[in-house]
């Protein structure tokens, strides 16, 4: 299976469960060619851990049993910043703005925090596939991220794959 053809099941299946089909973006490493450079740095210098990873895990298991069902690739017409982004993905299903509320997240830390889960995903996955990592700008890897993941690879996997 072709790298690029990888990261969209991976971002079709796992932790973006809400924000879904936004792998059309992964060439850009989920951060849009679009965004002001303020919103690029803040998906960069934003850090995970295991508060942020176990509420995106919480309302990622919650919006499968709810079935909330996967939407489509944001128009990237309409996209000129993290916050239309973000308002996009809470216009695709109703249940979904309660949903980040609930877990603590506002709209947009909601995005920052997926994008950079799924950046950092990728950029582990592209030390051994040289075709994903010609595919991704290593300018918008955060290492502590990458640490983050290899640390979390077990809880990751189980997400990626609706447990």
């Amino acid at each position: 299976m072709p790298a690029f053809d990888r990261v969209q099941r991976l971002c079709r299946l796992g932790v973006l469960t809400l924000l879904f089909a936004i792998a059309p973006l992964a060439h850009a490493q989920l951060a849009p060619s679009g965004l002001p450079e303020a919103d690029k740095q803040q998906i960069k210098n934003y850090t995970l851990n295991d508060d942020v990873f176990n509420r995106l895990a919480a309302a990622t298991r919650e919006a499968r049993t709810a079935g909330i069902p996967p939407q489509a690739a944001p128009d990237a017409t309409k996209v000129h910043s993290l916050d239309d982004l973000a308002a996009q993905a809470m216009a695709s299903d109703q249940r979904i703005p309660a949903l980040v509320k609930k877990y603590g997240f506002t709209p947009r830390e909601f995005m920052v925090a997926n994008i950079a889960l799924m950046n950092a995903v990728m950029a582990t996955q592209a030390r051994n596939d040289p075709a994903l990592a010609n595919n991704l700008n290593q300018v918008w890897v955060n290492p502590d991220n990458l640490r983050f993941v290899d640390a979390h690879r077990a809880q990751i996997a189980a997400l990626l794959q609706g447990q």
